[in-house]
């Protein structure tokens, strides 16, 4: 059972880089918790979504709004394909195999990270 300053480093770390670039529940929180905490992939992507429910991005994006720096309109279409995505996502994901479904995020990982690195 993995300590609980653990996790509150796991949502610190994920609470910064999410300020910083945008990120956090897919890309620190879930390889986090996986890694270091030894959750699976499915419980990993449930514990992130759960706590990224609504306090995450409030003050991130009011900092961002202050400084004009949100398309409202693209944020409310992205936030009705997150509805539905999630949703989706979350039904094909909790029946996944665990390592599978582990390796095809390691696999997305990979694919994002040699874009963003090699593309850039």
């Amino acid at each position: 059972m993995p300590t609980l300053v653990l996790i509150a480093v796991i949502g610190l770390v994920g609470g910064v880089l999410s300020g910083l670039f945008g990120i956090g529940g897919g890309l620190v929180i879930v390889p986090g918790l996986i890694i270091l905490a030894g959750f699976t992939a499915a419980k990993a992507a449930g514990t992130s979504l759960a706590a990224l429910l609504l306090p995450v991005g409030l003050f991130g994006a009011l900092e961002y709004y202050r400084a004009g720096q949100v398309d409202v309109r693209a944020a409310a279409i992205i936030a009705v394909g997150l509805l539905l995505g999630a949703y989706l996502g979350a039904r094909v994901g909790t029946s996944l195999d665990p390592v599978i479904a582990q390796r095809a995020f390691g696999i997305f990982l990979l694919i994002v990270g040699a874009r963003l690195t090699l593309f850039a």
